[in-house]
């Protein structure tokens, strides 16, 4: 089930009608009160919000849904006339997943909505498997194939340290809070030390994207994943490299 929060009706219409077409099961609002009706009733897989609505705006009705248990791990879509980088970094920070602005192509906002379904999928099932491997080494001591097994979901470079089984992620051994995608992309560039990354490697890979896609989202996590990692360590942050007209890379 996707809630989407648009108080354009024309556009709110159109766009329940193409993911229906495409099989997603949906439900539309106007406003943010009858959207907290509906999340009452049942949780969904994916909210979509615009960010300028009437009263109550997007970015505020994100930020409750990031405080709330029920809905913190839920996906998140902002859709906006706002493009500029303060306004996609400002949603970023607040917690949201992707970013689209207005006006968008539907395939392009297709695309990005079957991946983040993708990768909520994959999350829970991580989440699943962290979960039996913490009940499995509590039960009982670890053999050496599992120790060897463990330090292959670990990546360090310089201060930061990424354990992928856990989902936790240090710098200079203070936990750095992450979200999905940014923890998603660290790990990609980590695993590719010294390697130069493109923008839409970072989509397929990380994203999901199935073709090319925005590339300023990339860039705006990227620009949200040094800000976290540089507020406990300059210098760490600094391991992120751009490399102009190309994408990235992880300094080793």
């Amino acid at each position: 089930m996707i809630y989407y929060l648009e108080d354009d009706e024309q556009i709110r219409n159109l766009t329940l009608y193409t993911l229906a077409q495409t099989g997603h099961e949906t439900q539309g609002f106007s406003c943010a009160a009858e959207l907290y009706e509906a999340i009452e009733r049942a949780v969904p897989d994916l909210f979509i919000l615009d960010v300028m609505l009437p009263g109550e705006d997007g970015i505020s009705v994100l930020k409750k849904l990031r405080a709330c248990d029920d809905t913190a791990d839920v996906p998140v879509m902002m859709l906006t006339a706002k493009s500029t980088e303060f306004d996609t970094v400002t949603g970023l920070d607040a917690g949201a997943d992707d970013y689209l602005a207005k006006p968008f192509g539907m395939m392009e906002l297709l695309s990005r909505v079957n991946a983040l379904l993708r990768r909520a999928r994959r999350n829970e099932e991580r989440a699943r498997q962290a979960a039996d491997l913490a009940r499995a080494e509590a039960e009982s001591s670890r053999s050496s194939d599992s120790e060897v097994s463990r330090d292959k979901e670990i990546l360090e470079i310089g201060p930061i340290r990424l354990d992928a089984a856990r989902y936790l992620v240090s710098v200079g051994g203070d936990e750095v809070r992450l979200t999905h995608k940014e923890f998603e992309t660290l790990r990609f560039l980590m695993s590719n030390c010294g390697m130069v990354v493109s923008r839409n490697q970072l989509l397929v890979q990380v994203w999901g994207y199935e073709v090319a896609g925005e590339t300023r989202t990339v860039d705006a996590h990227i620009q949200t994943l040094r800000k976290k990692i540089g507020e406990i360590d300059q210098e760490a942050a600094s391991l992120i490299e751009t490399v102009r007209g190309v994408g990235y890379r992880m300094k080793g």
